[in-house]
C-alpha cells in the first residue's frame, strides 16, 4: 500500500513538474526579446512551483483542484466579474445562460433560515413545478427520499436530466400531513418576453387602447424571434405608438439586441463596434434588413438593473434618435464576452472587447483597470465623461451608462413595507388568500379590497410584527449626541416632546403608507393565480414610468422636441 502512494505521489510531482522543461526552454527564448511574454512565462513557472511544493511539503494534505480552482477565481475575479471559470461539473451553468434553458422543475425558491428549509416561491406557468400541483408557500422536506432540512442550494437537487421524474415532498400551509407530488423534469426556458398587449384605461388618456407594451426580459436565447411576432400581433390590433420596457433586462447576446434595433432602424445603419486590445476594431455590427417599423413613435423604459445588451438597445435607439428613453440611468455594462473551450471539459467565460454604440461612446460605468489602492472600483465619475452626440445633434455623454432623455428618479421605498417583505408578512398572507379562494377576477380587474386590507393587518398585529422605525433611530443618535456636547439637559422638554409624537406606531404605519403596501399585496395575490405575466399586468397599473412614458408618446410636439 505505502509502495502505492509513493507511486501516486511520483505521478503527482511528474504531472505538475513535467512542464518545467517547457518553462525553460521558453524563458531562455524569451530573455532576450519579448519582455511580456517573459514575463508570463517567469509568472506561471512560479504558480506551477507553489503548487507543487504545497503538494509535496505542505504539513496537511491539500486538494489541488480546490487549491488551483481558488487560485484562477481570485486572478479573474481581480480582473472584472464577468470573466468566469467554468470547470466541466458546472458547464451546465454556463449553458443555461446562453441558451436561457435547463432540466429541471421550474420554479423560484428560495432557503428560508427561520424554518431551515427551502420554499416554493414562485412556479413558472406551464412549467412542471405549477403543471404537477406544487404551490407557492410548499415547503420542500424530500426530494427523493433525501432530507432536505439545511440544504440551502437546493436547485442542484430538483434540477437534473430532462425527462426524469423526482418525488418532492411537501408541507403546504392549511394541509395537516405531507403531500408527495411527482415531478417530470423538463427543458425550462424562462419567458423572454412574459407579457405584451394593448394599454388600456382612462389614465392612458388619447392613446386608450392605442399603446402596444412589450415587456423584453432577457437577451438570451432567441427573444428576436418573439419579439418580432408581439410587434407584428400588437400592428394587426391598430397600435399608434409603442413602449418596450427594458428595465429587469440584464443583457445577453449582442446580435439579438442588433437583430431586434433592426425592426426599427434603416438598413445599412452601424449599430456597434466593438474594440480589443490597444483598441484595434474586431467587428462591427450594421442592421442588415429592411426595417418592420420605420416610423412608429418609441419609449424605451429602463432602470438601473438594464445593462449590457439591453444597453446596446437603448442606446443605440437613442443615439441614432429612434426612441424616446424614460426611466433612470442604466447599469452601465460596455465590455463583450466570449466562451472559449479548456482541457479536461471546461470552459472560460473571458472579457475580449469593450462595444461603441452608434455615437461612438462606450457605456462601461466602471474602470476595472485602475482600481483603488485597497483593490476596490467605483463607477467613473461624471467630470471625467466625455460628450458625444447623436445622429441629429443632441449630447450624451459615455463612461456611465445610458441616461434617459426623460429621468425619473425612483420611487422611495417605506421603510415599514421593506421589514414585511423582509418577514415574509406579504408571502404568507398571499399563501392564505390562496387557500381560501379558489379563483379570483381575471388580473386585469382584480382589486384588493378594503376588507382584505384590514384581514392582512391583523394578521400583522397577531404576528408581534417588529420594524426599526428610521425616525426613533435618529432621534437616539440626536439625543446622544446632544449628551455628548452638553445640550441635553436644556433640551430635554423638546427630546420628551418629539419621542412622545414619533413613538413607534403600527397602525398609524400602515394606514399611512397603505397604498404602496396594498399594491406589494395585490402583486403578489395575482402572481400566485396568473404568474410572471399576471404580476406584470398588476405592477403596470401604477406604473408612474409607464404613465410618463405614455404622456410623451401623447404629445406629437413634445416626442418631436425630445428627440430634436
Amino acid at each position: 500500500m505505502m509502495n502505492r502512494i509513493k507511486t501516486t505521489l511520483r505521478c503527482k510531482r511528474w504531472l505538475i513538474g513535467a512542464p518545467l522543461l517547457l518553462f525553460v526552454g521558453l524563458c531562455l527564448a524569451f530573455e532576450s526579446g519579448d519582455s511580456h511574454s517573459f514575463q508570463m512565462v517567469k509568472s506561471l513557472d512560479i504558480f506551477n512551483s507553489i503548487v507543487r511544493e504545497l503538494n509535496l511539503l505542505y504539513v496537511d494534505s491539500i486538494k489541488p483542484e480546490k487549491t488551483v480552482r481558488e487560485g484562477i477565481d481570485a486572478m479573474l475575479y481581480s480582473l472584472d466579474p464577468y470573466t468566469v471559470y467554468y470547470p466541466e461539473e458546472d458547464r451546465d451553468e454556463l449553458d443555461m445562460m446562453i441558451k436561457n434553458s435547463y432540466g429541471g422543475i421550474g420554479s423560484i425558491i428560495r432557503f428560508e433560515p427561520e424554518v431551515n428549509h427551502t420554499l416554493i416561491i414562485e412556479p413558472y406557468e406551464g412549467m412542471p413545478a405549477a403543471t404537477s400541483g406544487l404551490k407557492a408557500g410548499d415547503m420542500i422536506l424530500e426530494v427523493d427520499g433525501k432530507d432536505m432540512t439545511g440544504v440551502k442550494d437546493a436547485s442542484k437537487v430538483l434540477r437534473g436530466r430532462i425527462g426524469t421524474q423526482i418525488n418532492v415532498k411537501v408541507k403546504r400551509p392549511g394541509c395537516e400531513e405531507p403531500l408527495d407530488i411527482t415531478v417530470t423534469r423538463q427543458a425550462i426556458e424562462m419567458p423572454l418576453i412574459p407579457y405584451y398587449g394593448l394599454l388600456k384605461g382612462t389614465r392612458y388618456g388619447s392613446l386608450d387602447g392605442k399603446v402596444g407594451y412589450i415587456n423584453l426580459d432577457s437577451f438570451t436565447g432567441n427573444p428576436s424571434k418573439e419579439f418580432k411576432q408581439a410587434f407584428l400581433d400588437l400592428k394587426k390590433q391598430g397600435i399608434e405608438a409603442l413602449v418596450i420596457d427594458l428595465r429587469r433586462n440584464g443583457g445577453g447576446l449582442l446580435d439579438e439586441a442588433i437583430e431586434i434595433a433592426n425592426f426599427f432602424l434603416p438598413r445599412g445603419k452601424t449599430l456597434v463596434t466593438t474594440r480589443g486590445k490597444s483598441g484595434q476594431v474586431l467587428e462591427t455590427y450594421k442592421t442588415m434588413r429592411e426595417p418592420l417599423d420605420a416610423e412608429i413613435p418609441i419609449a424605451i423604459l429602463v432602470s438601473s438593473s438594464t445593462a449590457s445588451a439591453a444597453e446596446i438597445l437603448a442606446g443605440s435607439m437613442q443615439d441614432l434618435d429612434r426612441a424616446v428613453i424614460v426611466g433612470h440611468r442604466t447599469f452601465g455594462k460596455g465590455l463583450v464576452q466570449t466562451t472559449r473551450p479548456l482541457p479536461y471539459g471546461g470552459a472560460i467565460k473571458i472579457t475580449t472587447s469593450k462595444y461603441y454604440i452608434p455615437s461612438g461612446r462606450c457605456v462601461q460605468a466602471i474602470d476595472y483597470t485602475n482600481r483603488n489602492p485597497d483593490g476596490s472600483v467605483g463607477r467613473i465619475p461624471d467630470s471625467l465623461t466625455h460628450v458625444f452626440h447623436t445622429a441629429k445633434g443632441r449630447i450624451v455623454r459615455d463612461g456611465g451608462g445610458v441616461t434617459p432623455d426623460t429621468v425619473i428618479q425612483p420611487a422611495k421605498l417605506a421603510n415599514i413595507l421593506y421589514y414585511l417583505v423582509n418577514d415574509n408578512q406579504i408571502f404568507d398572507y398571499a399563501t392564505q388568500y390562496a387557500l381560501n379562494h379558489p379563483s379570483i377576477p381575471a388580473a386585469e380587474q382584480f382589486q384588493l379590497t378594503d376588507a382584505d386590507y384590514e384581514a392582512f393587518k391583523a394578521q400583522v398585529k397577531a404576528s408581534d410584527f417588529k420594524y426599526d422605525q428610521q425616525t426613533e433611530k435618529i432621534l437616539k443618535n440626536l439625543k446622544e449626541m446632544a449628551e455628548f456636547e452638553g445640550y441635553l439637559q436644556t433640551s430635554k422638554a423638546e427630546f420628551e416632546a418629539l419621542e412622545k409624537k414619533l413613538k413607534h406606531n403600527l397602525d398609524h404605519d400602515l394606514d399611512y403608507f397603505a397604498k404602496d403596501i396594498r399594491s406589494v399585496i395585490a402583486v403578489e395575490i395575482v402572481k400566485r393565480y396568473y404568474y410572471q405575466r399576471g404580476t406584470i399586468i398588476q405592477q403596470l397599473k401604477d406604473d408612474d414610468e409607464l404613465k410618463t412614458a405614455v404622456d410623451i408618446l401623447a404629445n406629437a410636439e413634445e416626442y418631436t422636441k425630445i428627440l430634436e
